[in-house]
């Protein structure tokens, strides 16, 4: 089993930035795909951002060229650099992990875009 632990989640004023890091425990398959989801009030969960385990990446809309997701295998460890930050990125950030027929979800992480 996997379990996937979010931190670096707080406070920051609109424009500023803010990185995310999930570090992954357990059976990690080497193919494993790894991204980042989150979900604002009043809003369904949304992908913001995949990276597969050779670094392919895929980005929501709304995010691009502002957030970089990133991973180091040896760590185990997917990141999020969130640039740019805007009140509307308000949400709790979860880390996701897939690995077929596997999906593990961590706990998930408050990021507020405030002033």
């Amino acid at each position: 089993q996997v379990q996937l632990v979010e931190s670096g989640g707080g406070l920051v004023q609109p424009g500023g930035s803010r990185g995310l890091s999930c570090v992954a425990s357990g059976s990690i398959f080497s193919d494993a795909v790894m991204g980042w989801y989150r979900q604002a009030p009043g809003k369904q969960r949304e992908l913001v951002a995949v990276i597969t385990s050779n670094g392919r990446t895929n980005y929501a809309d709304s995010v691009k060229g502002r957030f970089t997701i990133s991973r180091d295998n040896a760590k185990n460890t997917v990141y999020l650099q969130m640039n740019n930050l805007k009140p509307e990125d308000t949400a709790v950030y979860y880390c996701n992990l897939w690995s077929r027929p596997y999906t593990y979800w961590g706990q998930g992480t408050q990021v507020t875009v405030s002033s």
